[in-house]
């Protein structure tokens, strides 16, 4: 792994512990090494929250890319996965403190609300395919990327996961479940 990348990661452990009130020390302790190198890395706080939200998003779509590429799934079972992907380090970080950066740092948050808008290539084309094999309705796709992103920023926003003991990947996959096999009982 590479210094950058392991700074990185090492960022997203101590933010998902103490939110934006980690320092570089936070950083250079947990990863035992000096601030010093760090700064030879990332010119500050703000940068290295810049690259954050960029590494975290893009490891995500390194793992849609996996599951697109498995053959051994269905189109539905490729559907289900990509949307609640979470890559497996990630499994733990609470997302919820990625709405804490809106207020002290504007312009990170709002790359935060591009990254969850783009990316959807990869599944949409499912949803298309799904289409066309006959396994999902016909259903206005903009709506389901709508219902989903909406889904995503407010568990970003508010508490609710957290006041009601609700992980970041069990919420994800609840709302997944609930657009794909709506929320009455099939029988």
């Amino acid at each position: 792994m590479e210094l950058k990348e392991t700074i990185l990661e090492g960022t997203i452990q101590v933010f998902n512990q103490k939110g934006l009130k980690f320092t570089m020390d936070d950083i250079a302790k947990t990863l035992s090494m000096s601030k010093k190198t760090i700064y030879t890395v990332f010119a500050d706080k703000e940068s290295l929250f810049y690259e954050m939200v960029d590494y975290m998003f893009d490891r995500i779509a390194e793992s849609k890319k996996q599951i697109i590429a498995d053959a051994s799934l269905t189109t539905i079972e490729k559907i289900r996965t990509i949307m609640c992907v979470m890559p497996e380090g990630y499994r733990d970080v609470n997302f919820h403190r990625l709405f804490e950066l809106k207020d002290r740092y504007p312009e990170i948050y709002k790359q935060v609300e591009r990254r969850l808008e783009t990316g959807w290539e990869e599944t949409i084309t499912l949803l298309e395919q799904g289409i066309k094999e006959g396994c999902v309705r016909n259903v206005h796709i903009p709506l389901v990327k709508m219902m989903l992103e909406a889904s995503l920023e407010q568990f970003f926003q508010r508490d609710i996961l957290i006041q009601n003991g609700i992980t970041y990947l069990d919420g994800l996959n609840e709302v997944v479940g609930i657009l794909m096999d709506g929320i009455t009982i099939q029988k």
